[in-house]
């Protein structure tokens, strides 16, 4: 397994388990049990998935040890702030039956951010948290973020695929020492991705698979990734793209695929945005 070196020295996967819209609570324990049989390490959940509980008992009962996974879970919006972003915090631990986390992120850039991320700031200086980061910040927002505060985040975790290839985004990180970690990397099946023409010319040149291209080709630019699936083929298929790599001349042909926009969320919609922070959730 391929993996990062955080800003703070931290070590990370490049190729994560991400359990988004997995709410049955027997089947995201199912298919986190094959991740891990497979050989996923990085676990990708968030307290507004509603499904840690069901991801700690997978990791629980896999007799792998605690020290050999990297558990990521995130803060939602309405945790946002000193306080309630600490209460926020036990409570995931609680629901992922850990003592600590290996990364804990801010889940949307809205709402008290900065109390959210002094209280983050604070867990990790106790050792709760191993690092922490964001998701879904633009430039501008991150740079003020790092200006105001005292911890860089490690990670901006952002929608990342062949359609959204975020090179300003990628640039930018890079000069501040920032992973960025790809969400929706298969872009959610949206504007034909797995039958995309260059993808499969692709795919049959190298023997691999629509998906395992678009995996590689993240790896290939030191992006992670956390591609989902509850199909056990599937998910052994997304873990088997370390054993190819593509030419300069592939990697170029896909980046010709880039949209320069989003496919999946827009976070310069104001409709987009005023939906997420207008919804309610009991966890």
């Amino acid at each position: 397994m391929l993996k990062a070196r955080l800003n703070n020295g931290v070590e990370m996967p490049l190729l994560g388990f991400g359990v988004f819209q997995v709410e049955d609570s027997d089947v995201c324990e199912k298919c986190v049990g094959e991740a891990i049989e497979t050989g996923y390490r990085l676990i990708d959940t968030a307290a507004v998935y509603l499904n840690e509980e069901a991801v700690g008992r997978a990791v629980n009962k896999s007799g792998v040890p605690r020290s050999d996974f990297f558990i990521t879970s995130k803060l939602w919006i309405k945790d946002m702030g000193y306080e309630s972003a600490k209460r926020a915090f036990e409570r995931s631990l609680t629901r992922l039956g850990t003592d600590y986390l290996d990364l804990y992120l801010i889940h949307m850039p809205f709402g008290d951010v900065y109390g959210a991320w002094k209280a983050l700031e604070e867990l990790y200086r106790q050792g709760a948290v191993r690092a922490i980061g964001v998701c879904n910040f633009s430039v501008p927002r991150f740079e003020d973020l790092i200006v105001n505060n005292e911890i860089t985040p490690a990670v901006n975790q952002i929608e990342t695929h062949i359609f959204t290839q975020q090179r300003r985004q990628e640039e930018y990180l890079k000069k501040r020492g920032v992973l960025l970690e790809a969400w929706a990397p298969f872009a959610e099946g949206k504007l034909g991705f797995f039958q995309n023409g260059t993808l499969l010319a692709l795919a049959e040149k190298y023997g691999r698979t629509p998906a395992q291209i678009a995996l590689r080709w993240l790896i290939q630019r030191g992006a992670a990734a956390i591609p989902k699936s509850v199909r056990k083929e599937r998910i052994k298929e997304n873990f088997a793209c370390f054993d190819f790599a593509l030419s300069q001349e592939d990697m170029n042909l896909i980046a010709a695929l880039d949209t320069a926009g989003s496919v999946v969320g827009d976070f310069d919609d104001p409709e987009f945005v005023r939906e997420l922070c207008t919804r309610k959730y009991d966890f």
